[in-house]
Order: C-alpha cells, then structure tokens, then sequence
C-alpha cells in the first residue's frame, strides 16, 4: 500500500512539473486557448446618469469607511488632510471565460479589485483622496485575442470609465488632480487623457497622469494624449508609464499585439518606442540601482498583508521601452506572467517610490 501510495505521489510530481513546463514553454498560446469567452458580447447599456453619485459604485472614495486604498503597510499612514484628489482606475480583476464583461456586482471581481487597490493606489493616499470606481471591466481573456468582441467589451467598459471621472470632476472640487491606473486601467486611462483633458482647461490640473503597465508609443499616441512624458522628477502635468519585466525577459505577447495596432494619431505604433519612466528616479530612459528603491511591497501567500523590503529591487529602461527588473527579483510564484513578466506588481515593486514621486510632483504643482 506505501510502495503504491508512493507511486501516487511520483506521478503527481511528474504531472506537476510537466504542467510548469508547459506553462513556461507555451503559457501565451494555453492562456489565449482557454482564457478567451467564446460566446458573443451582450450589449451593456450606458451607465445611468446619476450612477456615480452613490457610494456603493465605488471601491474607493473620501467618505467610505471601508476604503481598501487607505492601507498602508508599517512605518506610514494616509494623509489627514489630503492636498489631490486622486481618479484610480483598477487593472483587470474579471477571469471569467463565458462573459465578455463583469458584472458590477460579482463578488470574485470585486474582492480581488479590492486587493489591487491596497497594493496599487494606496501609494498616492500620502498625497491625494483616492477615487476608484467600480466598472463593467473587460475579461482578461479580451487581452488575448484579436476578436471584434474583445474591443466592443472594451468600449462597454470605458464608457462607464468615463461616466465615473465626469462624476468624480465634479466631487473633486478646485484641488490637484492625479491620474492613475494600471493595465486594463491604464488603458482606459489613456483613452480618457485624448477624450477628457487633451486640450481642456483640466489639462492645467493635473499633477501627473500614471498610465502604468500598458504602453505608450511615443510617436503614435503621446502627441494626442495632452500631457508630455515626464522628463524630470519635479516636472508637472505629464505622463509617467512603465513595464516590469525580469531578466531574461520575453515581452513577445505584448510587442506582436502592440505592433499590429493604430495609435492615437492615426499612425502604426508597430516598431515605434514606448515612454518608459523609471519609477525610482522618476526620469525617462533612467537607470537606477537596488539601493535607490525605497520599498518594495512583497505580499504573503494570500495577499492579506505584505511587509516593506528597502534596497531590493533595481530598475533600468531598455530597448523599445520595458523596464528590466535585475535577474533576482522578489518570488511572486504564480503570479509572474509568461515572458518573466511582473505586469502584476507594477506598482508594489517600486510602492515607496510611487508615494515618494507624487509627493515632490505635488510640492512643485503647488
């Protein structure tokens, strides 16, 4: 009975380690067989006019008790009067394979947008009331596909987006806005930049605009996105973006997808350069090493807490525009994408940074 018990257990390892190589070998093709819906879009109807003015359409803002982007971990706390007014988009929190887009109310989602928070927006609660609402984000299987219904999701998703920030404009009050988001969030945001701010008087409001973990052509989209590239670590109202990636890194899935694409000006964005801001330095095309990183979030096995490690990780511009992360970063096990990708912990690899960059961006605003 041992001796088959054993066999067992072989065997187990056996299917275990073939599945993490096949994960590491073909991750891009397995997720993008089984992550994307293969029913039809279900067309959404606009938000309601006066749905942003109620609290439970948000996961963050100023009056909500529960406010998950209030977190912070040892050694700092959330301003007591804050000078900004922060608008978060959260990046993709959806895994369901049979819908296109989440519903407002799927717990799942909601939670796991809840966490993102705590380890992503949290950063600016230093400087700014943080705003992040709820939306009937796209599923991640939208991103691996080039089907129509993966941008008709999309499109459902940023509207809400953008009934959000209309509401959330007018709750702002005259205070600085920062703008912020990360993945599916950045990309909305990015639309938001041309659709919102390229060329109104909020333009002269915002502090910074952190379009984090998706890319920005340079040529192809920034000219229309209102806002410069950041170039300096005091510089007001421009753009930050950046891409982790460990070494060696593999940022295939994201280049084919991005060279196939139209930009904002119309033009290819196929072997343009992408804005890449390092988020120690706060300078484009930097280079910086481990002892600069002022704290890196590094979360326990389920994502509850996470303890402050200084001095961790670097962090260095490269190439087309991703952000080379050194060879030995942090072990974020599963949750490290195909390619030595951390898309995930954009933001808590450089957490202290972030606070410690829209703090100074908002001393010169002001």
């Amino acid at each position: 009975m041992a001796r088959k018990f054993l066999y067992v257990v072989a065997v187990l390892i056996m299917l275990a380690v073939a599945a993490m190589f096949a994960y590491r070998l073909y991750g891009i093709q397995l997720m993008r067989q089984f992550m994307v819906p293969s029913a039809d879009v279900v067309a959404l109807p606009p938000a309601d006019a006066q749905a942003y003015t109620h609290a439970d359409m948000w996961i963050a803002r100023p009056d909500k008790a529960d406010n998950p982007a209030l977190w912070t971990p040892t050694g700092f706390a959330p301003a007591a009067k804050p000078k900004a007014a922060l608008f978060f988009i959260h990046p993709t929190s959806f895994l369901d394979t049979h819908r296109w887009n989440a519903p407002l109310d799927n717990v799942d989602a909601n939670n796991r947008a809840a966490l993102f928070l705590r380890g992503q927006a949290s950063a600016f609660n230093g400087a700014a009331s943080v705003w992040a609402p709820r939306y009937r984000q796209a599923t991640f299987g939208a991103f691996l596909t080039s089907k129509r219904q993966a941008q008709q999701a999309l499109d459902f998703a940023y509207r809400d987006v953008l009934a959000a920030f209309d509401q959330f404009v007018k709750e702002a009050g005259n205070r600085p806005i920062i703008l912020a988001g990360h993945s599916q969030g950045a990309l909305h945001l990015s639309r938001l930049l041309v659709d919102r701010i390229a060329g109104t008087p909020l333009a002269k409001r915002v502090v910074a605009a952190y379009v984090v973990g998706w890319p920005v052509s340079v040529t192809a989209d920034l000219p229309k996105m209102g806002l410069p590239a950041c170039a300096a670590p005091e510089q007001t109202r421009c753009i930050l973006s950046w891409q982790s990636f460990a070494e060696p890194a593999d940022p295939a899935l994201i280049i084919d997808t991005f060279d196939a694409t139209t930009g904002f000006t119309g033009k290819s964005r196929a072997k343009t350069p992408m804005v890449c801001t390092n988020p120690i330095t706060g300078k484009p095309g930097d280079s910086a090493p481990a002892e600069a990183n002022l704290g890196t979030l590094v979360p326990d096995t389920n994502f509850q807490a996470a303890r402050m490690e200084i001095g961790r990780v670097p962090a260095r511009c490269e190439g087309r525009g991703f952000l080379m992360i050194g060879s030995t970063p942090p072990d974020f096990g599963q949750y490290v994408l195909p390619g030595n990708n951390y898309h995930v912990f954009d933001y808590s690899l450089f957490w202290a940074n972030v606070r410690k960059d829209v703090e100074r961006r908002l001393a010169a605003f002001r």
